[in-house]
């Protein structure tokens, strides 16, 4: 006789064992059905059967055979079939969680590093380049970087205003310390209307607004990429603590602990019959599926989009460059400037003062100052794609959902005896349906009704953040910086996606700029006009 003939009658043998051991104390106890309640309930449990009888009052489990079940017993393993269902999803769910989680938190850490670099940068070079007025643009310089990153982390602040701010402040600094290096006037009325002045005469040309386009396309794809992290977040804990329906709870208790009360404490459900119970009951969340698939898509446009001008990264550790930029055309126009700001404020009473100088630790100085290029590994574009290239596993996390709790071990192996809902059978004969609510309609196992207002508020979010994603993709032609959020004031200014000298871009054959910044010492001195540098 063959393996082939053979097969048939062990299975056979398999299903009557496992029958038989239904009762492996006799026919008259039920007592390893009553530990495994009581173990799974966690404490004594008052009133269990101690051998199986007639059970007319159970709602759930009825069976023509006797059953170690009562009423109160299949309460608590509704309740129990519940909670495993909910345990198994949160398990399911918990590398992905993890996997977008952690890298929210590494990615605002590394932006506040590059945001505490980039302030660093600007301090120095007034430290060592302009340092007559190092001390006073302290503030402006640390007031500018902390607007950055409350921007970036989602904070209702305005980039046009900060940018503004910070160059309405740099104007007095300027003209009084380096137009006038010598003789300034102390009155703060007269600095105010110089800083007033400064939109008027623009002394820093278009490096403002060119600032202000930097800052434009490469802060808000990195604050919109940091918003939608933090959104998927928030899909999986809702996912993760769903309330189910009265007709999965139902499902779910006669698939996972009905057996129980006929003392198939072994047995595991046929993979069909899991596939129906679980699909019926996650239903509503495989709806989910394609937009959270758009939304990792979105993600990775995004992402794929965010570099050179668009790169946080770039702009941040480059603005130094063009503060230096900014005082150079200043000092450089001087003599036109004080004739306009004397036309607006009138003649400055010169008055001989020392100029406050700043006093950095040379060994922090030195250190600050040595800005070489990080390594492919270590940028934050690289870490963005090899997050990316994870997060693109799990695409199709939610229509998959169903199918992957059968099949990690929940459901028996092919060709074991299986529980059919009914009894211990060699297979599900019962049709097996699809995912969405839509293919429920001939669940032979769970019925499902209308839709789930979380999975629609869910829905909702997942396309708001995806129509984000998608707006904030910078595109071949142009990038229109749009505030997000009711404070983010009226600038929507459209800016050439292509790099040329409005973004620091073009040059005059000065070639391209390392991000080296050579020092000289801490006397007043003049860098290499860095306006021509191709970032």
């Amino acid at each position: 006789m063959d393996a082939q003939t053979c097969r048939p009658g062990f299975r056979g043998l398999l299903l009557v064992a496992l029958v038989g051991s239904a009762w492996s104390e006799g026919a008259q106890t039920c007592q390893e059905v009553g530990k495994l309640f009581q173990g799974r309930l966690v404490g004594a449990v008052k009133g269990l059967p101690d051998s199986p009888r007639a059970g007319p009052d159970l709602q759930i489990c009825i069976s023509k055979k006797p059953t170690c079940c009562t009423r109160k017993m299949e309460e608590r393993y509704q309740v129990a079939a519940r909670q495993d269902l909910q345990q198994a999803l949160q398990a399911s769910s918990s590398t992905l969680k993890l996997l977008i989680s952690r890298n929210a938190a590494a990615f605002q850490e590394t932006l506040e590093t590059l945001i505490k670099q980039a302030e660093n940068y600007t301090s120095i070079l007034f430290c060592n380049t302009y340092r007559n007025m190092a001390l006073e643009a302290a503030a402006s310089v640390q007031e500018f970087f902390t607007n950055v990153g409350l921007y970036l982390f989602g904070a209702d602040v305005n980039p046009e205003e900060f940018v503004n701010r910070f160059f309405d402040s740099l104007f007095p600094l300027v003209y009084n310390r380096l137009i006038y290096p010598r003789m300034t006037d102390s009155s703060m009325e007269y600095s105010e209307c110089i800083r007033m002045a400064r939109r008027d005469v623009s002394p820093f040309g278009s490096i403002p607004r060119r600032v202000m386009a930097q800052m434009g396309r490469s802060l808000l794809p990195s604050r919109t990429f940091l918003q939608a992290l933090n959104l998927g977040i928030e899909v999986i804990n809702t996912t993760d603590h769903l309330h189910f329906s009265k007709e999965c709870s139902r499902a779910l208790l006669r698939m996972q602990y009905c057996p129980h009360c006929q003392g198939l404490t072994l047995s595991k459900p046929c993979m069909g019959y899991c596939l129906n119970v679980a699909r019926g009951c996650l239903a509503h969340m495989a709806e989910l599926n394609p937009h959270w698939h758009a939304y990792i898509r979105s993600l990775e446009e995004l992402s794929d989009a965010m570099h050179g001008p668009y790169d946080v990264e770039h702009v941040l550790l480059n603005f130094h460059l063009l503060v230096n930029d900014a005082v150079m055309q200043a000092h450089l126009n001087g003599h036109k400037l004080s004739e306009q700001v004397n036309k607006i404020c009138g003649r400055p009473v010169k008055i001989p003062t020392q100029s406050p100088h700043c006093s950095f630790d040379s060994s922090k100085e030195n250190l600050g100052m040595k800005i070489s290029v990080r390594s492919g590994e270590e940028t934050l574009a690289s870490r963005r794609k090899e997050f990316i290239n994870s997060l693109r596993l799990h695409r199709s996390f939610y229509g998959g959902l169903a199918d992957q709790l059968c099949s990690n071990d929940l459901s028996a192996a092919d060709g074991q005896p299986c529980w059919n809902g009914q009894d211990l059978a060699q297979s599900y004969t019962q049709r097996v349906v699809g995912n969405g609510i839509k293919a429920q309609s001939g669940n032979p196992e769970v019925k499902v009704k209308g839709t789930d207002p979380v999975i629609n508020q869910i829905i909702d979010k997942l396309k708001h953040v995806i129509q984000l994603l998608q707006g904030r993709s910078p595109k071949p032609d142009k990038w229109e910086l749009l505030q997000a959020g009711s404070g983010g004031g009226g600038m929507a200014e459209q800016v050439s996606g292509d790099c040329d000298d409005e973004d620091g871009c073009g040059g005059s054959g000065s070639g391209e700029a390392k991000r080296t910044l050579k020092i000289t010492d801490c006397k007043w001195t003049t860098l290499l006009p860095l306006s021509k540098s191709r970032f």
